[in-house]
């Protein structure tokens, strides 16, 4: 994991706090940890350390959190079989997942649950808010739907199984090298490959790498679109023939432009798009010119010490209190 300062501009956070706290309590639920209540805090437990190793690392000057919004999804109303198939979550989990907010309110950092929406949505506005500002952005996420707001200001820490320390940072280039797609064409690219995981069918017959092929070649979905519906797709085979000819590989510019005109592939695509597509213009209550606002750097002490100390670690409390206010742990 690295972070590559641009200049002198300021940083903003941005950390998917389910992601964190999913994977988390998959990792983390042999400890069966709980508080000073008796309340399973595994999950959370492990979610604040890889915030602390994270802001340790990376110095932010602002963190925001997203949420998902667990009483109401427009996503699901609008598809009601969205991520329909998976696993029923664990009462445990669902109780770590409804305090999270809180525990991260009641340290005084900035969290955002959007009604109807979700944590994409907000790693969406934090991108766009911080170019809007003049900063950069890093989106801590397990979720490749970020990597569509990916610039040279703004980077996704990928959580994998390795955690905040071994887990690629995304760049531009990097983002290229592992799929083959630059940032601008990425939620194209998830629009026609399908999202399993969120029981949303791609574009029949386009898979990934066809996909990334496609959008190297054709330059965007639009372009492409635009072929097949006035030239019936005449020059994007053509292109993608020379490609294949140039390349070594098979030729494939009829079939693709098969796929694209049979009947239903384009209401699929234009369909993953709107629900893929993060919203990114959400108020995200940040008001970094003001001091003392929520979310800025540092914290208050012995709001620290109270909060985290209830998670009834000692070690975990001298580590938030040295990261969020700066100052050393007493005792």
């Amino acid at each position: 994991m690295t972070v590559t300062p641009t200049d002198s501009r300021r940083l903003l956070l941005v950390v998917d706090a389910p992601s964190l706290l999913h994977r988390n309590h998959h990792a983390r639920a042999h400890t069966g940890l709980s508080d000073r209540a008796g309340r399973p805090i595994w999950a959370l437990h492990g979610m604040l350390r890889q915030i602390l190793e994270s802001i340790d690392s990376f110095a932010p000057d602002a963190v925001l959190f997203g949420l998902d919004d667990r009483t109401a999804s427009v996503r699901r109303d609008a598809y009601p079989d969205y991520k329909a198939g998976r696993a029923e979550k664990d009462p445990e989990l669902i109780d770590q997942l409804d305090r999270a907010g809180a525990l991260l309110d009641a340290l005084g950092l900035a969290t955002l649950t959007p009604p109807g929406l979700e944590a994409d949505d907000v790693n969406a506005s934090g991108a766009t808010w911080a170019e809007r500002q003049g900063w950069d952005c890093v989106i801590i996420t397990s979720d490749r739907d970020a990597f569509a707001h990916i610039s040279p200001h703004t980077q996704v820490l990928r959580l994998i199984d390795g955690g905040i320390h071994g887990s690629p940072m995304l760049n531009p280039a990097r983002l290229f090298n592992m799929y083959g797609v630059r940032p601008a064409n990425y939620l194209a690219f998830a629009a026609l490959r399908g999202d399993a995981s969120d029981n949303l069918p791609g574009v029949q017959g386009i898979g990934e790498k066809t996909a990334a092929i496609l959008l190297e070649v054709a330059g965007s979905m639009e372009a492409a679109w635009a072929d097949v519906d006035h030239l019936g797709g005449r020059s994007l085979a053509t292109a993608l023939d020379d490609w294949a000819a140039e390349n070594g590989a098979r030729r494939l510019g009829e079939t693709v432009v098969r796929r694209l005109s049979a009947p239903g592939a384009r209401e699929r695509y234009d369909f993953n798009v709107q629900l893929m597509a993060g919203q990114d213009d959400l108020d995200l209550g940040l008001t970094p010119d003001v001091p003392g606002s929520r979310g800025l750097l540092p914290l208050d002490l012995d709001r620290v010490t109270r909060v985290v100390g209830f998670l009834d670690n000692d070690f975990t409390t001298d580590f938030a209190v040295r990261v969020l206010t700066g100052r050393p742990a007493s005792g």
